[in-house]
C-alpha cells in the first residue's frame, strides 16, 4: 500500500463538527466562526483576531492595516509561498525577495540586511513578511528590531513554543493559515490577529468587512476541533520525527538544523539532497512511498525569486517526506528504512 507525501489529519471529532454545522444548516460566518476566535485566542493569547475565508485575504488586509502605499517595497522570502507576489501585485507593491541559507530555511536578520543594502536607494520598505517555512519558526524578535514593520506567517509553525509554554510572537500581525496543508486546517482560511491592544485596535477597523471575505461557519467548525486536538497531534509529530532524525544519521544528505528546541514542530521532515531529485523521487516510488519537491510551490520553486541563489538550490534540491500523525507504525518504519537507504 502506497504511503502518500500528505495527509491531513481529520478524524471522527471534526466529521461531527463539520456535520452538525450542516444538518443545522449553519454553514455561513456566524456564531462558530466566533467560537473559533474564542477557542483560538485560548491557545495563542492575541489581543483581536480576524477569521478569514483564505491567507490572500489575510495577507491583504494586515498589508492594508499598516498603510502601506502603492510603490513601497515588502521584502519577502524566495521561500514563500506564490500567493504572496500575486497580494503585493494587487496591491501595487514592489516584492524585494531575500535569500536564505543552506542550513535554515527562513529569513534571517542579517540575510534581510543584505537585501536592503541592495536596493535602489529611493525605494522606501514598507513591510517584512517572515513566513516560517517548513515549521522552522525564524528569529522575529531580531527582525523587529531592524525597525520595519514585521508580519508573522505562522502557518506552517503553530507549536513550535511547546516545550516553553505560551506562544510569543513579535510581528505587528500575524497569519495562521488554515488551508489543508497548513498545520491546523479549516479546509481552507487563514485568522489574523494583533497580539497587543494596540495593534489589535488597529484590525478592528476591519471587524466590518463583508461576509464575503469572512471564514463560513462550516470551516470554522472544523478548525475548532484541530485547536482543541493539537496538542495530541503535535506529540505525534514529535515522535515520528525522532525515528527519521535518527534515521538521516545514517546518510550523507542534510537536514535544516534548528537553532534551539523551540525553533521547529514537526510540520514537516525534508532532507537537503546530495544527488539528484527526481532519482530520490523514483527510488521511493519504487518502494510505494511518494515523494515531493518540498518548495515547489513557492516563489523559487517557480523561478520568481530574483537574484536569491541558495533558494534557488534549495528549490532543485530539497525533498518531502510523508511526516502526519495519521501514519501507523509499520509505516513510519517503512520511511525510516528508506531514508537510510536512499541514494
Amino acid at each position: 500500500m502506497k504511503i502518500e507525501v500528505y495527509s491531513p489529519t481529520i478524524r471522527r471529532k471534526e466529521m461531527d463538527a463539520v456535520l452538525t454545522a450542516m444538518v443545522e444548516e449553519k454553514i455561513g460566518p456566524g456564531e462558530r466562526s466566533r467560537l473559533l476566535i474564542q477557542t483560538a485566542k485560548e491557545h495563542l493569547r492575541f489581543d483581536y483576531a480576524l477569521a478569514l475565508r483564505s491567507p490572500a485575504v489575510a495577507l491583504h488586509l494586515a498589508l492594508k492595516a499598516l498603510n502601506v502605499k502603492a510603490g513601497q517595497a515588502v521584502i519577502i522570502s524566495a521561500l514563500s509561498p506564490r500567493y504572496y507576489l500575486n497580494v503585493l501585485e494587487d496591491l501595487q507593491l514592489t516584492p524585494l525577495f531575500c535569500d536564505v541559507t543552506y542550513d535554515f530555511p527562513c529569513m534571517s536578520r542579517e540575510m534581510i540586511e543584505t537585501t536592503v543594502e541592495k536596493k535602489p536607494p529611493d525605494l522606501q520598505i514598507a513591510a517584512v513578511v517572515l513566513h516560517h517555512t517548513l515549521g522552522f519558526a525564524p528569529d522575529a524578535s531580531s527582525v523587529v528590531e531592524l525597525g520595519f514593520p514585521v508580519i508573522e506567517d505562522i502557518s506552517q509553525s503553530y507549536g513550535s513554543w511547546q516545550n516553553t509554554g505560551d506562544p510569543v510572537f513579535h510581528g505587528t500581525f500575524c497569519i495562521l493559515g488554515l488551508e489543508e496543508r497548513d498545520m491546523l486546517t479549516s479546509g481552507g482560511g487563514a485568522l489574523l490577529f494583533a497580539m497587543n491592544r494596540k495593534d489589535g485596535s488597529v484590525l478592528r477597523n476591519f471587524a466590518g468587512i463583508a461576509d464575503e471575505y469572512c471564514l463560513p461557519d462550516i470551516n470554522a467548525a472544523l478548525a475548532v476541533v484541530q485547536f482543541k486536538e493539537v496538542q495530541r497531534n503535535l506529540e505525534k509529530r514529535n515522535e515520528i520525527a525522532n525515528f527519521y532524525i535518527y534515521a538521516s544519521l545514517q546518510t550523507r544528505h542534510k537536514r535544516f538544523i534548528p537553532r534551539t528546541e523551540n525553533d521547529i514542530n514537526f510540520y514537516s521532515f525534508s532532507l537537503v539532497l546530495q544527488t539528484g531529485l527526481k532519482d530520490v523521487i523514483a527510488y521511493a516510488k519504487k518502494n510505494d512511498i511518494l515523494l515531493e519537491n518540498a518548495f515547489e510551490k513557492t516563489l523559487a520553486g517557480s523561478q520568481i525569486c530574483g537574484d536569491c541563489p541558495v533558494s534557488s538550490s534549495l528549490a532543485m534540491r530539497t525533498v518531502l517526506f510523508p511526516m502526519y500523525p495519521r501514519l501507523r507504525s509499520q509505516e513510519v518504519e517503512r520511511v525510516s528504512r528508506l531514508i537510510m537507504t536512499l541514494p
